[in-house]
């Protein structure tokens, strides 16, 4: 054991050589109440005028996400009520993603800083989250999982009890409320892939981490067996977060495959909250074997040099 590190299960271990795999430095920023259904309320949000042409990353990435967390943690209350004494705006992480033999393997390392402890979770300490989607949800690569994130899902600005992330093209909307498609609607927008995948690792230091997965339609609907599988270490307060699956992995999951490029997103829960108390990245892509500038995150085979 390394000298003053909390170990987690090493369930997702790999040979997957780290140090020769590109890193991508992302800022993930506390988002308050800001959801997507207000960035299109005329006069909340300058960019929806250059909105589908601009992507939030082509904008605001690498940029605003420090900024942005600064005024939103402790924002005015129409963006943040229920504001955290003496939480970090922001953390910074290090990802970097490889493949190895029919395995994408996604490495996340970050310092949350000192969290005030919420006590919101009670059974994890920290989650982190990666979203993943292969083109097959309209505005998912211009937005990442800000398409998910409504003003009615709960503690939101207009929570409604039991609402989680969806998509808006699951609902009809109607006065008095929007109403969710048949059934039979939603089976054919699942068979026809348009839906989000989701990753969480869900850790407690000295604990095993424990792996979810998931998708994103008309609600966050969880896999009873988890194709994902994670480990993660917490050395001198930095986490190393490692999540990884087989690039097919059966009904229910995103192919993963050379030559395409996928979005990706990441969120962090710290400090025992849940919810939307969490940081959020903007949309990023990957692509495996990519070319430097073709996506934000290279995947390399263990054949090119990602692996021992």
């Amino acid at each position: 054991m390394v000298a003053g590190a909390a170990m987690l299960a090493p369930e997702s271990a790999s040979a997957v050589d780290w140090a020769k795999v590109p890193e991508k430095n992302i800022t993930l920023f506390y988002p308050a109440q800001i959801s997507w259904d207000r960035l299109f309320t005329p006069g909340r949000h300058s960019g929806q005028r250059r909105w589908p042409e601009k992507t939030c990353v082509g904008c605001h990435g690498d940029i605003d996400e420090g900024p942005l967390g600064d005024s939103l943690v402790d924002g005015e209350k129409d963006k943040e009520p229920a504001p955290i004494a003496g939480k970090p705006p922001f953390v910074k992480a290090k990802v970097k993603t490889a493949h190895e033999n029919d395995t994408l393997f996604v490495r996340i390392e970050f310092d949350p800083g000192k969290q005030p402890n919420v006590k919101m979770d009670k059974d994890f300490e920290t989650k982190v989250t990666m979203i993943l989607d292969d083109g097959g949800v309209k505005d998912s690569k211009n937005a990442g999982c800000w398409i998910t994130c409504h003003s009615d899902v709960e503690s939101m600005r207009w929570s409604v009890a039991g609402t989680t992330k969806y998509l808006t093209d699951t609902r009809i909307p109607k006065s008095g409320g929007d109403i969710i498609k048949s059934e039979e609607e939603l089976a054919k927008m699942r068979a026809a892939g348009y839906f989000l995948e989701y990753w969480q690792a869900r850790i407690n230091p000295g604990k095993p981490a424990v792996a979810v997965d998931g998708t994103i339609l008309e609600k966050r609907s969880t896999h009873e067996t988890p194709a994902v599988k994670v480990s993660a270490t917490v050395t001198k307060g930095v986490y190393t977060v490692i999540m990884s699956r087989k690039l097919d992995a059966g009904p229910g999951y995103k192919k993963i495959v050379p030559d395409k490029k996928y979005t990706v997103g990441f969120a962090i829960h710290a400090g025992h909250t849940s919810q939307r108390f969490h940081y959020v990245s903007f949309e990023r892509s990957l692509m495996l074997d990519g070319i430097e500038g073709v996506a934000d995150l290279l995947a390399p085979a263990s054949g090119g040099g990602a692996a021992r």
